[in-house]
């Protein structure tokens, strides 16, 4: 209840304030597609068609990637209906999903810290990076093996095989020296259905 995302239908996140929805934006390629940053997980296909919607009764966005020869989900959501001392509190989660074949993703992490004014630094990690700005700093953790991209970012390649998922988590940088590794396949399922019961009862 503290901020939000704007997801494009291409699996780019195009606007984004952290941590308040007053903060100054981190992602705002929505602004400047060039020089406002985003962060984007997607096939490496050019003949793909798209659906968005939300998971019912909840605000957790799914956007579907249709392939001729495959179907990957790309589930968006912050996490809800769990204890301030959980693992997964405050996070961003994304949780890349193939539902039929065998697809390559792409991803690509490029931070532009207040509105693109703030330079800021990128640490590889082994379970994922930091980037660092003299005022605000963030985390992401990924199973997926992460490298250098384009300055200031991050990106990775990837096959996802029919029935497997991976995820990626974004948070703000609590000055642990160890980025914490995402949950395994099985462990990310818990905060999503807890977010997803939490909404719905909400809208009971």
């Amino acid at each position: 209840m503290r901020t939000v995302a704007l997801v494009g239908m291409n699996g780019s996140i195009d606007w984004y304030c952290y941590p308040h929805f007053d903060s100054t934006s981190i992602f705002g390629a929505l602004l400047d597609d060039v020089k406002g940053g985003r962060f984007q997980i997607s096939p490496i296909r050019t003949d793909v068609r798209y659906k968005q919607f939300y998971w019912p009764s909840t605000n957790t966005l799914i956007t579907r990637f249709l392939l001729a020869d495959g179907i990957v989900e790309l589930e968006d959501f912050m996490p809800v209906g769990l204890s301030p001392d959980s693992l997964w509190y405050h996070h961003l989660f994304r949780r890349i999903r193939c539902v039929r074949g065998a697809v390559r993703i792409s991803l690509l992490c490029c931070p532009a810290f207040d509105y693109g004014r703030q330079a800021h630094q990128v640490l590889l990690e082994p379970s994922g990076v930091f980037f660092k700005s003299s005022g605000l700093s963030l985390a992401l953790s990924s199973a997926v093996p992460l490298r250098h991209g384009e300055p200031g970012s991050v990106t990775t390649e990837f096959l996802l095989e029919e029935g497997r998922s991976e995820t990626f988590l974004l948070r703000g940088h609590l000055g642990d020296e160890v980025l914490p590794c995402p949950p395994i396949q099985e462990e990310a399922e818990q905060p999503f259905q807890e977010t997803v019961k939490f909404w719905q009862k909400c809208a009971t």
